[in-house]
């Protein structure tokens, strides 16, 4: 099987390269903005006749689109995912390829959901944000081409490789920082977040099942399960063996303790940080997956400790 794999060089775009790499029955073309690709080609800039010559040349079973932006100004964010979006549609239909297009969404699409509800498929996507607005409308270009498409629509993405801006993150990074400099106090904001987190090989799993499969449509990529990032960060401070305190600033009075120990009298960390998420989503998301589990046969198998484990072990490497 040929495959296009377009933004092979981003977050997702590594795990699922090399997810498809370890099949041998998968023949991988690279395409993407950065010298490591096989071939360069700028989505958001380049021409939808050029990328049609390029598939004609390669005549590729599956295309998959990994390529987008997270953050950004509301144009940068349109350029680089709904334009890209649409040049990869208006590519396809010209070229004599007959590809299967694997679109890659993003649970903010969905906006923000009623506290302790799963969100499906059929939910009415009303995102809070312009990189939830871009996303969408890449997916209804899509869905509307006429193409054969499914949409993953992928919900909050951890694990090796987290981006250090992303808060998880973020979090990894001010608690390397306190342990570095022997503080025993955490003081963070926006702990009480809920978010479904999904490991990014998993995400990598379900891109390969999807580019096997017939499905169509949209279709549910997380674990199914909220956390609060309180206790993310709990789970985080463990597999760190940070034995400080947390204080939440924007929660109940009083440092987190339990697992997470004692206060040194010693140590004060009074700068605050805090973690928003800017995915315009509110307090809670969580993911229904069955439709994954029902038509691709896919279950997230990585559990948030491993992932957490994974992207403490990247930020103490910087210690």
């Amino acid at each position: 099987m040929r495959v296009l794999l377009m933004g092979a060089n981003g977050y997702l775009g590594r795990f699922v390269a090399e997810r498809l790499l370890a099949d041998p029955a998968v023949q991988l073309t690279a395409l993407g903005r950065g010298d490591d690709a096989d071939v360069r080609f700028d989505l958001a800039t380049g021409s939808p006749g050029a990328l049609t010559r390029f598939l004609d040349a390669v005549h590729p079973g599956v295309v998959i689109n990994c390529a987008g932006a997270t953050r950004g100004g509301a144009r940068e964010l349109t350029r680089h995912n709904t334009v890209a979006a649409a040049t990869v549609c208006e590519a396809l239909r010209r070229s004599g390829c007959g590809a299967r297009l694997v679109q890659i969404g993003c649970g903010a699409e969905y906006g923000p959901s009623q506290p302790g509800s799963s969100t499906a498929e059929d939910a009415v996507p009303r995102p809070g944000g312009p990189y939830g607005v871009s996303k969408l409308a890449a997916t209804e270009l899509v869905l509307g081409s006429g193409l054969d498409v499914v949409v993953l629509r992928v919900f909050s993405p951890a694990g090796p490789g987290t981006p250090a801006g992303s808060p998880l993150g973020r979090l990894a990074e001010a608690m390397r920082r306190a342990m570095q400099s022997g503080d025993g106090e955490l003081k963070l904001a926006g702990l009480g977040i809920q978010r479904d987190f999904v490991d990014v090989r998993d995400v990598a799993r379900a891109v390969h099942a999807a580019s096997l499969s017939a499905a169509q449509g949209v279709i549910n990529i997380g674990s199914g399960r909220a956390v609060r990032l309180r206790d993310a960060a709990g789970i985080l401070a463990r597999v760190a063996g940070y034995g400080g305190a947390l204080h939440e600033l924007d929660g109940p009075p009083g440092p987190l303790r339990g697992a997470l120990g004692h206060p040194r009298a010693e140590a004060d960390h009074t700068s605050p940080a805090a973690f928003p998420y800017p995915d315009g989503c509110g307090s809670w998301q969580q993911a229904d997956v069955r439709t994954a589990r029902d038509r691709l046969g896919w279950r997230p198998r990585i559990n948030l400790e491993e992932s957490l484990a994974d992207i403490w072990m990247e930020a103490a490497c910087r210690i």
